[in-house]
């Protein structure tokens, strides 16, 4: 049983990412954890607070945040009343990256999937900052979709890595089960101005291999010194339809991620779906 968790602060975006991971995952037996985490919320209206004082306030928020979550689970279940899948809500007075953390190790989720922005949706900025901050600190694998996305079934995933990094097992697992369905084709692109692998970029190409089997995989070689731009002008030529990278210590993506200016660099120009895969230690 696949067990999707989906942050929303009941945004256009956050809901589009939602039908996104319905249609995504339209073949698979799936428990949806639908989040909203409202601590941010009633620290908002400062006036409002000095009125009617915290208690109150927290009590009026709470029960907003449950009756606007059991409007999308009427919603979804009318759009999309798909036998496989079951539903959960979840409200809670907590921070979104907090509550993310422990939904995840109490459920075992094997994704998240939220939109890149949420309300605030600065036109500035590719991904907002509790996108970011869930990107960065969960462990977890994450989907970002981005704003007013219409579903597209992924036929044409990239892969970008530098086989430096022993990957999981699971989240290969994952990946090759999001591809199956679908037939995708993945492209596992090696940037450098060599081609010659080490012994271990060797063992975990192999690796991937192995695990990916099930998949119609591809491996690519660009020499370039310019990751993202690289990474760029392979999605445009190849019109790919997902990205995926693996967030860990001296990854491309970790790069990328702690650098504020290149990932609006990169997304920026992406429009496509990323998944982020976190390298977890989870079992």
């Amino acid at each position: 049983m696949r067990k999707i968790l989906i942050p929303t602060d009941f945004s256009e975006n956050a809901m589009n990412a939602l039908m996104y991971a319905l249609e995504l995952f339209k073949y698979e037996k799936s428990v949806f954890y639908i989040m909203h985490a409202y601590q941010d919320d009633i620290y908002t209206d400062d006036q409002l607070l000095n009125n009617l004082g915290l208690e109150k306030v927290t009590t009026q928020v709470s029960k907003t945040s449950e009756e606007q979550l059991g409007s999308i689970l009427k919603k979804i279940k009318q759009i999309s009343p798909n036998p496989r899948h079951i539903y959960r809500i979840i409200s809670s007075n907590n921070l979104l990256m907090d509550e993310a953390d422990k939904i995840v190790d109490d459920k075992n989720i094997d994704i998240i999937v939220m939109g890149t922005r949420g309300k605030t949706n600065d036109k500035k900025i590719t991904l907002g900052s509790h996108t970011l901050q869930v990107l960065k600190y969960v462990q977890c694998p994450v989907l970002a979709i981005p704003e007013q996305y219409q579903y597209t079934q992924p036929k044409h995933i990239l892969f970008p890595t530098d086989f430096l990094i022993p990957y999981k097992r699971r989240e290969l697992k994952l990946l090759c089960e999001m591809a199956c369905p679908y037939r995708a084709v993945i492209d596992i692109l090696y940037i450098s101005l060599s081609e010659k692998l080490s012994l271990r970029q060797l063992d975990n190409k192999n690796f991937i291999k192995e695990e990916l089997c099930k998949t119609p995989t591809h491996f690519k070689t660009v020499k370039s010194k310019h990751i993202i731009n690289s990474i760029y002008k392979y999605i445009k030529q190849n019109k790919i339809d997902m990205l995926v990278m693996v967030n860990t210590r001296h990854s491309f993506l970790e790069n990328i991620l702690f650098q504020s200016s290149t990932i609006d660099e990169l997304s920026l120009n992406l429009g496509i779906p990323f998944l982020a895969l976190q390298n977890m230690r989870r079992p």
